[in-house]
Formats: structure tokens, sequence, C-alpha cells
């Protein structure tokens, strides 16, 4: 038996209580007839009562077992990860991003978190985990309106790390990296260049990305493949000082940025900066007084003043065991060359006399004073150690890449058009904020906290008699249950 509801002359829905025999429907007992919702829910709760008592079903157990047969009467349909849906919808309201008022790009940023892949393969998920349907072509379509809400979305990023972060922009940590291609053919943004991801022979793109000291995303910007990773910092750092009006920002950012005409750039504009210095620039004289002052005492640093330019080193003893091994495999290759046991002849510590390959004794004991020292280009005045504490941080940045490549997938791209490119990139950076600020909140990774939430899905049953279907949701457990108050989430 089942229940009916259809429409009478009279515009009314009628409630009736069926079976199907020997290929016809019969009506076992009219219920009643009504108009509005709750009297027409009314009329279904009495036919269900009805049903029940009338099919006066039997139990497969004895009168002495007090166990009910639950799925005698439920048929089991499958999961939905209700409550994974739900705690990152609530992440994503409280970045600021539901304002954005595009449920197609939340929806696009979750499945980035929760299972990252294709577009194709997210619409599917939407629809199998979650019961929310997408028309792929939709999906595809979107992506070029998705682009224009970049701003929109760094606003409200900025706004979130000054209300719930507390960020004071006093530092920010700049850097980039590339995220190639499924693809071979160079066009607009896809270009080839110097990868690091070890495809030099796949076009990429290059993304810079600002950060805040926790590694909390601020702001970026697409590159092509080939650009200069130098020419990068200058336009997101000025634009984000200047879109905002900060003051007394500093940025940090690794030796690959630092230039003469970069430094200037951000002296004109007000920012301090932090750099990586390259010390192969240092006269032999400059390099001895440094190596020579700091003495390999692990921890010791200094200060100079170089060309006009204020520079601090450091002398670190893991960092000199690590140059040191590094050295000895160089020069590990470069003998074998002049042995004749390994082919080429250009190598960093040789040099060449018309057809004489020799060591270059000069530039490897200039390398040997440099191991364990590291130096860092500043125009703040601040403590030796607050300068390299503060470079060391770029950790926090690298740290974001990874989650970004690793726990996102934010690479290979398989899109061609460079709207959509830079759409991917706009939900990459949204689902890395997401992760970001749960991983700062509760203080464990990324994929021990979607771990945890994807355990407790809902299953979802129908009631065999009645075509009736709900969910039900497993009891969460008390460890479980301290995560989500943390992320704000109410059970």
């Amino acid at each position: 038996m089942r229940i009916r509801k259809t429409k009478t002359k009279s515009g009314a829905t009628a409630i009736q209580v069926v079976d199907s025999r020997y290929g016809k429907t019969l009506i076992c007992k009219h219920i009643g007839s009504a108009v509005t919702p709750e009297d027409i829910a009314r009329l279904g709760e009495k036919a269900r009562a009805w049903m029940l008592t009338a099919s006066r079903q039997q139990s497969f157990f004895s009168q002495g077992v007090s166990f009910d047969p639950l799925f005698s009467r439920y048929r089991y349909l499958g999961v939905r990860y209700t409550l994974l849906y739900d705690v990152i919808s609530l992440v994503l309201h409280t970045l600021g991003f539901s304002t954005l008022s595009d449920q197609l790009l939340l929806d696009l940023v979750l499945m980035r978190v929760v299972a990252p892949g294709s577009k194709r393969e997210s619409v599917q998920k939407l629809a199998e985990w979650f019961g929310i349907s997408y028309h792929l072509t939709r999906v595809y379509k979107h992506l070029a309106r998705i682009v224009a809400k970049k701003t929109d979305v760094e606003a409200r990023l900025m706004a979130f790390a000054t209300d719930h972060l507390h960020a004071d922009f006093s530092f920010v940590l700049y850097d980039v990296t590339t995220l190639y291609f499924e693809a071979f053919t160079p066009e607009e943004l896809k270009q080839c260049g110097l990868s690091k991801d070890n495809k030099s022979q796949q076009p990429q793109i290059i993304v810079g990305l600002l950060v805040t000291s926790e590694g909390f995303p601020l702001a970026y910007d697409v590159f092509a493949g080939n650009t200069f990773e130098g020419h990068t910092m200058i336009p997101i750092v000025t634009g984000l000082v200047a879109g905002y009006h900060l003051k007394n920002l500093t940025v940090v950012a690794d030796a690959a940025m630092l230039s003469q005409k970069n430094i200037e750039a951000l002296v004109t504009a007000g920012i301090s900066y932090i750099v990586g210095a390259r010390l192969g620039y240092l006269t032999d004289i400059q390099v001895h007084d440094i190596a020579q002052t700091l003495g390999e005492v692990d921890g010791a640093s200094i200060k100079r003043i170089i060309g006009g330019k204020t520079l601090i080193c450091d002398f670190s003893k893991k960092r000199y065991t690590k140059n040191k091994s590094d050295t000895e495999k160089q020069l590990k290759k470069a003998r074998e060359i002049i042995e004749g046991k390994r082919l080429g002849t250009r190598h960093r510590f040789l040099t060449q006399k018309q057809t004489q390959v020799t060591l270059n004794q000069s530039l490897i004991n200039r390398t040997k004073l440099l191991w364990g020292i590291k130096g860092y280009i500043t125009n703040i005045e601040a403590p030796h150690e607050l300068i390299i504490a503060r470079y060391h941080d770029l950790w926090h940045v690298e740290q974001s890449f990874r989650m970004a490549k690793s726990d996102l997938l934010t690479r290979p791209i398989y899109h061609f058009k460079q709207e959509a490119i830079k759409a991917h990139l706009l939900i990459c950076i949204m689902a890395l904020s997401v992760g970001k600020y749960m991983e700062l909140t509760i203080n464990r990774s990324l994929q021990y906290i979607l771990t945890h939430l994807k355990q407790y899905p809902d299953a979802r049953v129908e009631h065999i008699a009645t075509k009736e279907q709900s969910t039900w949701r497993m009891e969460i457990p008390e460890e479980t249950k301290q995560l989500l108050t943390k992320l704000g989430y109410t059970y």
C-alpha cells in the first residue's frame, strides 16, 4: 500500500491509500480532500496511521525479541554529507563571501575544498554528495562572470583579516609560484618559463600572492608564464596600499624580488621592505669581513651599510651543514668532468682556458666563506632578531602555496580561455582562505578537519509503505563537537 495525492475537479487535493493488484491500482481508503498545505499534511498523517493499522504486518522475529527490524520498513538510498556542507558553508559566510550573492561560485569553492577536481567532477559530486544539481554548461558559462568578482573577494579578505585576525599589516609576506597546464601549446597567459614544478616543457602561469604573517591570503594576481618573478611584486603590493590606504606597511620577500627598480618603486610608494640579499654580489673584501665578524657562531648577526642599503647577515650551523653538503656534491661533479667521467665542460666551479678545464679555486674559497651565512636587505630600523624572524616567516606563504597545490589541487589547469583560467584561480584563492582560516582556528591541518567531518554523513532512507524520504544523522562524538564549536557551528 501507498499514499496517493490526486487533484479533484474543485482544485483540492485528495489523499487516498491505494494498492497495486494484478496490474491495477485499487483505492483502499479515501482519507479526504484539502486545499491548504497544513490540511494536506494532516490528512497525510491520518493516511499513514490508517495504513499501518490496516496492514497488520507481523514481525519476522518472535514476540520475545524486543528489537525493531527497522529496515523491514525503510529502504536505504545512500548518504548525504550534510554536516560537511553546512560547516564549510558557515565558514564561507564567516569570511563574508555569502554577501557576493553567487551560490554557484560558493558551491564551486566548497567543492575545491572538500573534493578538488575538474568542474565536471565538482558538478557530479555536488549532486551525489549534497543533492545539488547544476548543468555543466551553466557552470562553464558562469566562469566568465566570476572573474569580475576578484576585487570584491579581495575586499572581503582584507576586511576579515582586519576584523577577525586582527591584522595590522605592519608585515605582509609575498611570494610567487608557477602552475602548469595539461597542454603543450602556448597562448595568451599560457607561456613556457622557469617552472617551480619541473614542467619546463609545458605552458604555465605565474601567480603572485600576498598573505598575512600567518599565511592568510590578502591579494593575488596572475601573470604570463614567461614573466620575470621580480616584475610581479610591485603591482600587487602598491595596489594593496593604494586601494586600502595602508600606512607603515613592510613587505617581506625572497631574493628573487630584489632589484634596484623594485626597491625604488617601494620607497616611492612609502612601503618598507625586508628582502633576501644576493651575497654573490659582494666584493671579496666584504665577504671576508662578514665571515670573520660572524666567526661561525650559531645565531650571530651583524649589520653593514653597503651601497647605501642596510644589509643584515646571520650565521646558522644548520644552514652551514646544508651549504657544505651542497657544495661538496657540486665539487664532486666538477672533478668528474675534469677526469672525463662526466660529459660537458660547463660547471659553476670550473674555469676553461683554451682547451684546459680546471677548478675555479678562488670561487670555491669564496663559497666556503659564505657557508651558513644568510643576508637580508631592509630599510627599517629594527633589531637584527626581528628582521631575521620576519624574513623566516616566509615559510607561511610557502605553506599556503603547498596547500593550494597539494590539498586544493590547483594544478594542473585544464582550462584554455583566459577568463576561465582567471576564474579557476579566483576559486582556488577563495578555497585557500577557507582552508587557512580552518587551520588557524582549529590548529590542525585541513585534511585532519575534513577527515573528521566526512566521517559523519546523513543516511537517506525511504519508508517502504509511504514512500516518504528522510535523513538520519549519526551520533557526533564530543571531540568533533568541540571542533565544530570552534568554527562557530552549533550542533
